[in-house]
């Protein structure tokens, strides 16, 4: 039987399930419908920087990165990989065919690549290894799906420096978490004592 404690992180988990089985798709409709230029035959762009475009579903996709390895905190390595998969498989019905097969390429080789940067790193400390296994994925994500999808690196580093910056963003909220599964864990050790 599960505790109260077990109940609500597999509450959280599933929710976080679908936040991040959903940042694929909503990416992908992104690209093609927001976005500040939009030009004829190419991605929806918005700007990151000062000078520097990305295409517009590069905010979600950094976001993915660090639900990923929340999924895996909350509801382990099957549910995560459950949840790449079944991300992948939404695409298909918001995208055109050439522009999913270049996300959900770019999204499973990253999102592997993640999982295999953060497993190892997580018992180190979960800010680090989110840290780290979203700066990697992030950087194979970018190469592979702007090749895939525009035959060119052109975008770049927009895409770098947005996807960055929505792993920055989470950190505060990712220090919290660990404080907060230190405290439930505690009081949970204090209530069986």
């Amino acid at each position: 039987m599960l505790s109260r404690l077990d109940t609500r992180r597999r509450i959280e988990g599933l929710a976080l399930f679908a936040a991040f089985a959903l940042t694929v798709p909503l990416a992908n409709w992104m690209i093609g419908n927001v976005g500040t230029v939009c030009p004829p035959d190419g991605p929806c762009l918005i700007p990151v920087a000062p000078g520097l475009l990305a295409p517009s579903g590069v905010m979600v996709a950094g976001l993915a990165f660090v639900l990923r390895d929340l999924v895996q905190r909350r509801l382990g390595l099957a549910w995560t990989i459950t949840a790449i998969a079944f991300g992948a498989i939404l695409s298909v019905l918001v995208a055109p065919p050439a522009l999913v097969f270049a996300s959900v390429v770019a999204f499973l080789v990253s999102e592997l690549a993640d999982l295999g940067v953060y497993t190892p790193l997580q018992r180190r400390g979960l800010v680090l290894a989110v840290v780290a296994s979203s700066m990697v994925g992030l950087f194979l994500d970018t190469l592979i799906f702007l090749q895939l999808a525009f035959g060119s690196i052109e975008l770049m580093w927009g895409q770098i420096v947005g996807k960055g910056l929505m792993v920055l963003v989470a950190i505060p909220f990712i220090y919290w978490l660990r404080s907060y599964d230190e405290r439930q864990e505690r009081q949970l050790a204090g209530a069986l004592a």
